[in-house]
């Protein structure tokens, strides 16, 4: 196997990483300002189904994609008959696939940030009389912008590292979407193609490595811009 399928291999599990995190982002700010910052009925319920692809193997969710937007699915079958579209045949089935499992993460860490938040700011500007959009895009939002980073950073390492719902919703063939788990789990059977699997398996060592300590040097930020007095103190 030559260098340049594993180029190949690590360049779509990038694209897939990066346009499934720009996709879940703005949901992700949404969900999380809702669910720490308004009570409602059924808000259990909606922390539950949110967190639900945490705790549920990823083939169940793989499952229901497939039976929902394959191409004999639910929807997926009417979405081929008038697009002449299908995610099942296409690296967008990955994606869709890896922004529900990274979704939590992404929430969790959004959460996390907005509970901080030292409001101060925003009581003063609406005491001047600025406007709740203008206070939420002007002051809130660059406050929370460590944890929305930590939350992009965490689920980005999760989604090029998706494996089972990615596999089950794609099914694994010849002309299989090659991101890095995917690849490395095709090629295990061949012994001949160790050195390539042992350079994948690298590889995502490496991004899962960086992804983690960018996000605990995000931590340590954030804590001090919204205000966690023992850090601030250290």
């Amino acid at each position: 196997m030559n260098n340049i399928f594993e180029i190949q291999v690590l360049l779509l599990s990038l694209r897939v990483g990066f346009v499934s995190v720009l996709l879940s982002l703005p949901f992700g700010i949404y969900v999380a300002w809702i669910l720490e910052k308004n009570h409602f009925r059924g808000k259990i319920i909606l922390q539950c189904i949110v967190n639900l692809p945490l705790v549920l193997p990823p083939v169940v969710i793989g499952y229901l994609l497939l039976i929902l937007l394959g191409r004999n699915g639910i929807l997926g079958y009417w979405l081929f008959e008038w697009l002449g579209f299908s995610f099942s045949f296409s690296w967008w089935g990955a994606v869709l696939a890896s922004s529900i499992v990274a979704f939590p993460l992404m929430v969790r860490s959004i959460r996390t940030s907005i509970e901080l938040l030292d409001e101060s700011h925003q009581q003063v500007a609406k005491t001047l009389g600025a406007s709740s959009f203008k206070i939420f895009f002007k002051i809130t939002l660059p406050l929370l912008i460590p944890g929305i980073l930590i939350g992009m950073i965490l689920a980005f390492a999760r989604a090029i590292g998706e494996f089972g719902a990615t596999v089950t919703f794609l099914v694994l063939t010849p002309d299989t979407v090659q991101t890095l788990p995917n690849a490395i789990f095709r090629l295990l059977s061949s012994v001949e193609e160790s050195g390539t699997v042992f350079r994948l398996c690298m590889i995502s060592i490496v991004i899962s490595f960086a992804a983690l300590v960018f996000s605990e040097m995000l931590t340590q930020w954030g804590k001090k811009r919204v205000g966690a007095k023992a850090h601030v103190k250290s």
